[in-house]
């Protein structure tokens, strides 16, 4: 006698459940989406006006494989290989950082210090999946980017997202170590997330980075600043006259990233804080031309 099968609303709780034992804060969250994934993609009204459907055998197989991931703290981003930044759906590939929320106020701080001027030139520097380079490519049409990163499934993530986000053909993507990757310069927009963690911490990250997000991409040295200072101090050789540049910075890192531009003679525009109030983009620009401050 075959057992019956589990209703949705029965395997969503069920998948709750598992989650807060493994200790995963966003549980209720993470099972609905995964729960709707595995049922070949229902959508929220789907889900909520028929609780009671049964699910098929292959979707029991699928979510058992999806929650069995999760509670290994796996990322959902990761397990459904996507991930929603800005206005944009990104890939998310393995050894690639996964777009973090936080890095949308950088977007928010580029076009409002632009105005109703915006670049014709971007440089992204570590542009990992491609999120920052691809948002601001969609926000301004006639704007041309150079994406640049060490690593080479971050420069093909950030390749199939241009494509995915139709901009492949206003972007070119090099390998190589921040500026280094740059014969000469001229651009108005210079944006980069580096990895800023400090080496000591990295073993106290939460598991869904510590062991899902390539270290490349994390460890930013003794003190965490070793990325910033190696691109502030070739920054006015790539940067046009009045360019904005623009730095993600971790807790507490905003005063000596400010410090370090202003060392090399940038003008500072001033910090932006990300929506938990955490200070999150350092914000200055090349002396030419003024613009308007946060």
């Amino acid at each position: 006698m075959s057992m019956a099968a589990r209703t949705r609303a029965q395997a969503l709780t069920a998948t709750v459940q598992a989650f807060v034992a493994a200790g995963v804060d966003t549980a209720t969250e993470d099972a609905r989406l995964l729960l709707r994934a595995a049922c070949g993609g229902l959508s929220r009204l789907d889900l909520a006006m028929a609780p009671d459907a049964p699910l098929t055998r292959a979707d029991e197989t699928r979510l058992a494989s999806f929650a069995a991931r999760r509670a290994n703290r796996e990322p959902v981003s990761r397990i459904l290989g996507a991930r929603g930044f800005w206005s944009l759906d990104l890939v998310v590939a393995q050894e690639v950082l996964d777009p973090r929320a936080d890095t949308e106020t950088l977007i928010e701080t580029a076009l409002r210090l632009c105005g109703d001027a915006p670049p014709r030139t971007i440089l992204d520097l570590g542009s990992g999946s491609g999120a920052i380079v691809c948002a601001l490519l969609d926000e301004w049409p006639q704007a041309r980017a150079v994406a640049v990163d060490l690593s080479p499934h971050a420069c093909l993530a950030t390749l199939h997202n241009l494509e995915r986000c139709r901009a492949a053909d206003r972007a070119f993507v090099l390998r190589g170590r921040w500026g280094e990757a740059l014969a000469s310069g001229g651009f108005d927009l210079i944006v980069s997330n580096p990895p800023y963690i400090a080496t000591g911490d990295l073993a106290g990250l939460d598991p869904e980075v510590r062991l899902y997000d390539p270290v490349l991409a994390l460890d930013g040295g003794a003190d965490g600043l070793d990325a910033y200072r190696a691109i502030v101090g070739d920054l006015p050789r790539f940067a046009a006259p009045g360019a904005l540049a623009l730095f993600e910075v971790g807790i507490g890192q905003a005063g000596d990233v400010a410090a370090l531009l202003a060392e090399r003679g940038l003008a500072p525009l001033g910090v932006d804080r990300d929506l938990g109030g955490r200070e999150r983009v350092v914000a200055a620009h090349w002396p030419a031309a003024p613009l308007s401050t946060l």
